[in-house]
């Protein structure tokens, strides 16, 4: 996923990342004919997407066949990054918990995200999901908190409705080439200016999973990183199975394949759910200007909606 998944350091899985098939460091990538490549539409682009907490009366059964979010279901993506001009083992582990939490009047799924850099935890955080009854999956906010030699270093949380933040597109419902780009989300006051855009369709990606066809391609960028594009690639029915980059501006060079997707059984889902609420317990702590206006997460298993 992050995201799924989203970062706060490197913005790639959780919450959306394209990629440029010339430009991925990962084997097996292939150019099928019929591929079709963005022409970027001329339609003037909104600064934040229309939020409409009336449209989502199921908002918690995430089943957009590009970012399914059944709770339970771990996906494991592993990969490196360029820190210092090093190549570093990456790796990210994205969990679907069983909680949720309402926000702006929307009840979300509730992810948790472990980002490893070089087998040292860089960052973990909770991050939150809505779909609407189009069938398009939003992205409402996230609490992540950022280490750096395993200390504390910072916790940028944004959440819809706080501080002036605004909920953005994860996955469009029928997402299509040429169509205008769109905000991940709109929180200036942690720098959060992500937007994507469809770039490719019709690609074949073979990750250590297995390899996939017909596969979507979104490209994302952000105000903070110019000339930087992060690339994800999507499977029907799976979600996020490759990230990777373009562009000079990308510093990091990120790259991730999906290694393992499991269905959690009962007690580990059940671990990772403590987890996450610890991770919540120390946002309400630290984030005083944002979290802590927020209501608690909850254990609600089989919710739907609002």
């Amino acid at each position: 996923m992050k995201s799924k998944c989203s970062s706060a350091r490197h913005k790639a899985v959780a919450v959306a990342a394209p990629f440029l098939a010339m430009a991925v460091a990962f084997t097996c990538l292939g150019l099928a004919s019929g591929i079709a490549i963005a022409q970027h539409s001329q339609t003037s682009v909104k600064e934040f997407e229309d939020f409409d907490s009336k449209n989502f009366d199921r908002s918690t059964h995430i089943d957009n066949e590009w970012f399914p979010l059944k709770p339970g279901t771990r996906f494991v993506y592993e990969g490196f990054t360029i820190e210092d001009g090093k190549r570093l083992p990456h790796r990210v582990v994205f969990t679907v918990t069983d909680l949720t939490k309402v926000i702006g009047g929307v009840r979300a799924v509730v992810g948790y995200d472990l980002d490893y850099s070089a087998g040292q935890l860089a960052e973990k955080e909770i991050i939150f999901f809505a779909q609407d009854n189009g069938g398009t999956v939003w992205h409402l906010g996230q609490y992540p908190e950022v280490y750096e030699n395993g200390k504390f270093v910072e916790a940028p949380a944004w959440i819809h409705g706080i501080q002036d933040a605004k909920a953005g597109i994860v996955m469009k419902a029928e997402p299509r080439l040429g169509t205008p780009s769109y905000s991940q989300g709109l929180a200036l006051a942690v720098n959060w200016t992500d937007r994507g855009v469809v770039y490719q369709v019709g690609q074949k990606a073979c990750v250590p999973l297995k390899c996939y066809e017909d596969v979507l391609v979104i490209d994302e960028s952000s105000r903070e990183e110019p000339g930087a594009h992060h690339l994800k690639y999507y499977a029907r029915g799976v979600g996020n199975v490759r990230v990777g980059w373009r562009g000079e501006g990308d510093k990091t060079r990120e790259t991730l394949e999906l290694v393992k997707v499991v269905q959690l059984g009962p007690q580990a889902l059940a671990a990772v759910r403590a987890e996450a609420l610890e991770l919540e317990k120390r946002a309400y702590k630290i984030s005083k200007k944002v979290y802590v206006h927020t209501t608690p997460a909850e254990h609600t298993p089989g919710a739907k909606g609002q």
